[in-house]
Parts: structure tokens; C-alpha cells; sequence
């Protein structure tokens, strides 16, 4: 891992871990999914005892897939573990310190006797991993933070990392350097931050360790596949990571090839054209700021982000094709239904419509066929830039100008802003069409123009489980740094899917809500209840609460931390038992799993949240 070598594939089993034949099987089928590693969680010592005759089993079985052991609040697990497998995952959150949701206020003296207590419990372990060869992870998480790290740095990024760093250089002191680092957060804004950051002081302390990238509880389905290609797809693309693992609330094996597909498209990146350099960084990428961009209609500043869909690919445009974009017309009654993952705009081409359209819908045509519509409402201009050098545009009229990510200068972005009710469309078109986007945004910045921007990409070609990493990891990265006003996207997959990534990804990094949103772990070992079946009981009876976040999580390990900013949580607590909270407040325990999906319900319904179907 790390250097020159390929980015590495891993799960994590979600069996027993005393189950050494279901675990083993468990094993065989996440590598023939491709999975170049596997954890597996030893929470106690009859645990980290049993990885022994599970490595044994897979060896004997001709499997030598490299074994990495989950540690959480349990040190001799870990040191008995260092002498048995490849690497152990301790987490500096809960590995010496433990969280008790305490706030204390630390004098720098008080801090620094602390640090020397996690220096004495932690070299040990370190010493054994010295001694064996055996690699480590220190994988700090974004709900497990101690309370001496939230004291001194509260809940934050920068908490992450010197949680991270505190550890890193106990290692260092002791000369081991076998380690790699994981910023794992439920939020893929926290996340990515944080790694960012993480890097950032490595760099000043000298220090450049491979990292492993996760967005933690990532949920199920298309949301969990979204929210993690917006989290890891925004850092590959940074250029950053050497091993990935996809967190979703399935089966392990389902993991490995969304991962390989992220990780794949990066195999032969660096034999393609070359991005041109940006000399000066305007964008914080550290913290996140949204730039400030002129109001046109709904798009710009004050907006959320717009999305628009291409059907200028269709002969015949109906008023039957609106209703994958979230428009319903009734015969009967005459109007339109909207729903709300409605679209905002749709490009048309040279097309022209027959029918009365939505009143919030918006029309965009190429230039010369507007011309003849030019008096219908709701229709704009689509237009190239030679083109706007040769026509007048009606001042107070939106436009929508269309420039090339490869080919647009400063002096055409100069030029263009001078137009009024103008929405730039960037359309990207290079292999590596983010930093291209991105470079433009910094020009933008760097000349103070604050026209608004839709980013286009376009996805021809590609089945829908590459373009649902794709497209998210493209746009998630230019929002989550605040640069874009609205995406626009363009394929020849069946509209709906394309309309649903494309409200994911604004779901995902929290700029346009639209629907429930799930923080929902990927199960392992720890888990105290069936985690798929309850979250699809959840779902099904709570998809219709737009905005609400819901935790769920199979054990306390990052239970309430990593569900922070939920409004609810269900939470495994014991076997068979289950711990409801709102926000972070515990309201009733130990209650019988059987029962405690209808209580979830009652207690949305007593906060004053629930809304009927």
C-alpha cells in the first residue's frame, strides 16, 4: 500500500467473530469480490484469540488475503491481535481515552499529563507491532472524539487530526513508521476536510503516511453509493488516498466492486492530458465558504443549487416526458403536480414545446430556435460565446451562456460578465474535467467576477453504476467547496435515474434537501440487531419526512458521536435491545427491538416532526 502501488480494496466482515466458519466463508466471498483486505472487529480478547484460527482456516484454504483487526476500547485485544494478523485499527478515540459526552476544561498542564498516559498504554502495542511487522491503522472517527480532543478542539476537523497526529507521534518517537491514517466522518464535507487537513500537517511535520479513505455509515442503496463517491471520489481526485473501503448497510461483499469502479478510474489518469497549473489557490480547502455570485432569477446566491436535464436528445418532446423530472399534469383538473425532487430547468435544444409548461419550470434552447420563442415565458437562451460577440441579448432577459472548461480565458469571462441576468454554463470535457472546472472557478475568483456558474458534464457511454460514482464525484467536489450555482447534466441513461444521482448529490453534501436522509453504519461484528431489515423497516415508514436525518447504528462504538447532527437515532445497546435518542439526548432505553421501530415513530411523532404519508 502507499507509494507506487495500486489503490487498495477493503471491507470488514460483519459476522461473529467467534463464528470461525461463517466468518471464513464470509471472507472467501468479499475477496473474490475483490477485496484486497479484510477487517474483522475483536472487541475482546476470545476475539483477537479466534483471528488466529480464522487466518489458519483462509491460509489452509489457499486465502492469504492480509487480515486487519478492529479495535476500539480494548488495548490487550489489540496487542494479542498485533502478534496474530497483518495490521490493527485502533481508533485514538476510544482506544486509551473514553467518551463520557463530559466537556472538561484542560489546563496545557493537565492536557500533557494526559498525553503522557496515552503514551504509556499505547506503547506497548506499538513495541509488539515493531516486533512482529505488523502494521497499523490510526483511524480516528468523527463520532468517537474523546472528550479531551472536544474540550481543546470541539467537534471539528482539526479535532480529527490532532486526535490523529497525538498518536502518530508516539509512533514516531518510538521509530515506527508501518502506519497508515483514516478522517473517517458520516458528512462527506467533514471528511474531506479533514483528510485535507491531515495532510496539511503532516506536510509540516515532515511526515507522509498512505491514507485509507471511508465516508463512515454511508447508509444503503443510491444514497450510500452517492455519499461516498462525493466524499472519497472528491479526495481521489485531490490526489489523494492508497486505500478505499465503500461503508454501506449491505452485505460486505457488495462493497469491493464500487470501490474497484472509483479506484479504476484513476488507473490510467496520470497518461492523460495534463490539467493547466493554477499558480494561486483562491479556495479554502479547509473550511468551507460559498461564493458569492449574482442573483439571476433562482440562480446564484441565496439559491439553492439549480439542476438541469438534458432532453435534447428526444424527436418529440410531450408533456408525458416531464413526469421523470417530477412534474404530474392532471387531465381532469387541469394542472401540474410538483414534487419535490421537481427539476428547474430543462436544455431542449433546437426543439420547440406544444404544451403549456409548469410555472416553475424553465425552457433553455439554442439560440437561433429561441429566436422564434423568444416571446414564450419561461424560455431562455442557450449561447456560445462567439455567438454572444455577434447578437444583442434584450437587457433583463436571463441567458444562459455556454463556455468550453478548456478554451475559456479570463478576457471572455470578463466579456461575459458584463452582460446582464447572465448564468454561465462551464462544460466540462476533459478526462480530469474537475481540476479543469475548478481552475476556472479560481479564475473567476481571482478576477472578483461573481457571474453565477452551472457546471455540465456529460456521461455518454457509461453503464449506471459507473455514472452514479461518476457524476457525484465531479460535482459533490466542486460543491463542497462552495463553487457551483447548479449542475447540469447530460446522458443517455433513463432520465429518472439520472434526475435521482443528481438530487443525491445535492442531498449528500447538504446544499438542497429533498428527501429523508439515513445515517446508517455498514454493520460488522459489533452489530446488536438485524441492521439491513430494521433500516429498510425505518425507510419504509419514514422516507416521506423531507429533511429529517435519521441515525442508525448497530452498537455504541460511534453510535452517538457519528450521528451527531441527527434528529433522531435507534441504536443497538445490547442484544435484541435498543436505545432511542433526539438529537443527543437519550430518551428511552434497553427497548425490545421488536417494539422499537413503532417507538422510533412515536417519539418523531412527539417531537412534532411527523408529517402523515
Amino acid at each position: 500500500m502507499g507509494g507506487s502501488n495500486p489503490i487498495r480494496i477493503q471491507s470488514m466482515t460483519t459476522t461473529d467473530t467467534m463464528d470461525t466458519e461463517g466468518t471464513v466463508a464470509q471472507c472467501i466471498r468479499m475477496v473474490e469480490s475483490g477485496c484486497d483486505y479484510i477487517r474483522i472487529t475483536a472487541p475482546s480478547l476470545k476475539e483477537a484469540e479466534n483471528l488466529r484460527v480464522i487466518k489458519a482456516s483462509l491460509r489452509e484454504k489457499g486465502y492469504d488475503v492480509p487480515l486487519i483487526a478492529d479495535i476500539h476500547y480494548t488495548p490487550n485485544a489489540a496487542e494479542l491481535a498485533a502478534k496474530i494478523v497483518e495490521k490493527v485499527r485502533v481508533n485514538p478515540g476510544n482506544y486509551v481515552d473514553k467518551k463520557k459526552f463530559n466537556i472538561i476544561d484542560y489546563t496545557d498542564e493537565q492536557y500533557q499529563e494526559e498525553l503522557e498516559r496515552i503514551k504509556v498504554r499505547f506503547t506497548p502495542l506499538v513495541e509488539i507491532c515493531k516486533e512482529h511487522g505488523t502494521a497499523m491503522r490510526i483511524g480516528t472517527n468523527h463520532g468517537s472524539l474523546s472528550d479531551r480532543i472536544m474540550s481543546r478542539y470541539g467537534d471539528s476537523p482539526l479535532g480529527m487530526v490532532e486526535s490523529a497526529m497525538e498518536f502518530l507521534r508516539i509512533c514516531e518517537g518510538l521509530n515506527y513508521h508501518n502506519i497508515v491514517l483514516s478522517m473517517k466522518a458520516s458528512n462527506p464535507q467533514v471528511m474531506v476536510q479533514a483528510y485535507r487537513l491531515l495532510v496539511n500537517h503532516m506536510m509540516k511535520e515532515g511526515m507522509n503516511y498512505p491514507l485509507h479513505l471511508g465516508v463512515t455509515e454511508a447508509g444503503d442503496g443510491e444514497d450510500g453509493r452517492i455519499k461516498s463517491a462525493v466524499g472519497i471520489g472528491t479526495l481521489l481526485e485531490d490526489g489523494l488516498g492508497d486505500t478505499i473501503r465503500v461503508s454501506l448497510t449491505e452485505d460486505p461483499e457488495f462493497e469491493a466492486p464500487i470501490a474497484k469502479l472509483l479506484a479504476d478510474r484513476y488507473v490510467t489518469r496520470e497518461e492523460k492530458t495534463k490539467v493547466t497549473a493554477t499558480q494561486e489557490v483562491q479556495i479554502n480547502p479547509f473550511e468551507y465558504h460559498k461564493r458569492t455570485s449574482t442573483l439571476v432569477q433562482n440562480v446564484g446566491t441565496g439559491e439553492v443549487p439549480r439542476i438541469i436535464c438534458d432532453l435534447s436528445n428526444l424527436e418529440n418532446i410531450q408533456a408525458a416526458n416531464l413526469y421523470a423530472l417530477g412534474y404530474q399534469y392532471s387531465v381532469p383538473t387541469d394542472k401540474w403536480t410538483i414534487t419535490d425532487t421537481a427539476l428547474d430547468y430543462v436544455y431542449v435544444g433546437d426543439k420547440e414545446l406544444s404544451f403549456e409548461i409548469p410555472g416553475t419550470l424553465g425552457i433553455i434552447q439554442d439560440y437561433d430556435t429561441w429566436l422564434k420563442d423568444a416571446n414564450k415565458a419561461q424560455h431562455y437562451p442557450l449561447i456560445d460565446i462567439e455567438t454572444l460577440k455577434k447578437v444583442k441579448i434584450p437587457q433583463g432577459l436571463m441567458n444562459f451562456i455556454s463556455v468550453d472548461v478548456e478554451l475559456v480565458t479570463k478576457e471572455d469571462l470578463l466579456y461575459i460578465s458584463a452582460n446582464s441576468n447572465t448564468v454561465l454554463i462551464l462544460n466540462g470535457n476533459h478526462t480530469h474535467g474537475m481540476a479543469q472546472q475548478r481552475r476556472v472557478f479560481n479564475l473567476l475568483l481571482s478576477s472578483q467576477i461573481d457571474i453565477p456558474v452551472v457546471i455540465h458534464n456529460s456521461y455518454k457511454g457509461l453503464s449506471f453504476e459507473a455514472f452514479q460514482l461518476y457524476a457525484p464525484t465531479d460535482f459533490g467536489a466542486l460543491i463542497l467547496d462552495g463553487q457551483s450555482d447548479g449542475i447540469f447534466i447530460t446522458s443517455d441513461l433513463p432520465l429518472q435515474k439520472v434526475i435521482a444521482t443528481a438530487f443525491g448529490v445535492l442531498q449528500a453534501t447538504r446544499t438542497r434537501i429533498s428527501k429523508t436522509e439515513y445515517i446508517s453504519c455498514p454493520s460488522c461484528g459489533r452489530t446488536l440487531f438485524e441492521l439491513q431489515e430494521t433500516t429498510a423497516k425505518i425507510r419504509k415508514r419514514t422516507d416521506h419526512l423531507k429533511g429529517l436525518k435519521i441515525g442508525i447504528m448497530g452498537c455504541i462504538v460511534n453510535g452517538p458521536g457519528e450521528m451527531a447532527d441527527a434528529d433522531y437515532g435507534y441504536v443497538g445497546s445490547g442484544v435484541g435491545k435498543i436505545t432511542l435518542y433526539k438529537g443527543q439526548t437519550v430518551v428511552k432505553k434497553s427497548i425490545p427491538s421488536e417494539q422499537a421501530v413503532d417507538e422510533l415513530i412515536n417519539l418523531i411523532k412527539d417531537g412534532g416532526d411527523w408529517v402523515e404519508a
